[in-house]
């Protein structure tokens, strides 16, 4: 009888592989990648062996027919729209502004000083009692005439009124200098153009404006926008009219989100549930209101321009759309109304001839059944046509 080790020993031999009496390392190969020594498997000792092993990386079988798996790229789409994207360094900053009182201290000086330059000259009457000579008007007298002008224009001509809801942009040459939020009297440099903006909390509610839902109904909706002026430099230089750049989004993004809503309830199944049970329509005003509202208010925001709510407050199918539909109502209304009279009429009858026959008050055969049936039928559906009329 042979000892167990020898059996395995014979195993191993006629696999060929050497056993562990001082021969070579046992090792399983299998379809794997990966080599397991045979000795980590019988072996007593509580020490571990560290093994280098390679990988265990699963490759394609080689004759297989198996391709190997290649990572999708995601390729952006060559129709995508374009975000727009304001100026950077067009930012609202405030600009440099002096209380009006110096601007009035200006103006007043200056005037002064033309006037005593003048008087000077000898062009308004002189007060005997000072012994000025009468000089005339000469270089330094017109030096000082123009230098006192100057300072009264520029005294008075720089006073501005800033109002509550307004807002000045400041511009010099072409180039942005500063927006002034300021209110009450106040003095600005005259040589800066000023806009005036109106950054007050503003609304706005369109014409019934054409569009069409999911399923290409045309439709005419009519949109509240409230909305007001975030960044005034914006609004005033990065765009030519910012409400008229408001107003042109207002009907492009109603139209690309009202395309994404059916106007009425998906088709029913047989059983009566819809289809798409929470599918939106447009009878959902707060959905589409909140869409409306976030595709405007980014359209818009590049021109310092912030959108609060866009919300539709009234939503109809177009005339000639309207007009058919209500001819096809008035149509299942009135399909709807023959088949309950024809129901009733029908029961009716039904009921007559059984209670007849049944009591034993008339004895009829097949045709006379069929006569009695189709004149009641007619009595009654007249009669109940009359009725409803």
């Amino acid at each position: 009888m042979e000892a167990p080790g020898d059996g395995r020993d014979a195993a191993f031999a006629g696999a060929g592989v050497e056993g562990p009496g001082g021969r070579g390392a046992r090792l399983i190969h299998g379809e794997a990648t990966t080599e397991i020594p045979v000795h980590l498997l019988f072996r007593d000792g509580p020490d571990p062996v560290s093994v280098p092993l390679r990988p265990a990386v699963v490759g394609r079988r080689q004759g297989s027919g198996e391709l190997p798996r290649v990572p999708r790229r995601v390729v952006p789409r060559a129709d995508a729209r374009p975000v727009p994207v304001g100026d950077p360094d067009l930012v609202e900053r405030s600009g440099w502004t002096l209380p009006g009182a110096v601007g009035v201290l200006g103006g007043l000086a200056g005037a002064a000083g033309g006037a005593a330059s003048l008087w000077w000259g000898g062009l308004l009457p002189r007060i005997t009692a000072l012994p000025l000579p009468a000089a005339g008007l000469g270089p330094v007298q017109w030096a000082a005439v123009a230098g006192s002008g100057t300072l009264a224009l520029f005294g008075f001509g720089g006073l501005a009124r800033g109002r509550a809801g307004r807002a000045w942009v400041l511009t010099l040459f072409g180039r942005y200098r500063g927006t002034v939020r300021r209110t009450g009297l106040m003095w600005v440099n005259p040589l800066l153009l000023r806009r005036r903006v109106d950054v007050r909390l503003r609304h706005w509610r369109s014409e019934p404006l054409p569009a069409v839902d999911a399923n290409g109904v045309a439709l005419r909706v009519v949109v509240l926008v409230v909305w007001r002026v975030r960044d005034a430099a914006r609004a005033a230089l990065a765009v030519e009219d910012h409400q008229e750049y408001l107003r042109e989004n207002v009907e492009a993004a109603m139209a690309r989100v009202l395309s994404q809503f059916p106007a009425d309830a998906p088709p029913a199944t047989a059983g009566g549930t819809p289809i798409y049970e929470d599918a939106p329509t447009l009878r959902n005003a707060e959905a589409v209101g909140d869409a409306l509202t976030r595709r405007l208010a980014a359209d818009v925001a590049p021109v310092g321009i912030e959108v609060f709510s866009a919300q539709p407050t009234r939503i109809e199918y177009a005339p000639e759309v309207a007009a058919a539909m209500q001819r096809r109502r008035i149509a299942a209304l009135d399909a709807q109304h023959r088949d309950t009279v024809l129901t009733t009429v029908v029961d009716s009858v039904e009921d007559t001839v059984t209670r007849l026959t049944t009591r034993g008050l008339v004895e009829l055969d097949d045709y006379e059944r069929k006569a009695l049936v189709k004149d009641l039928t007619v009595a009654f559906y007249t009669g109940r046509k009359g009725d409803a009329s």
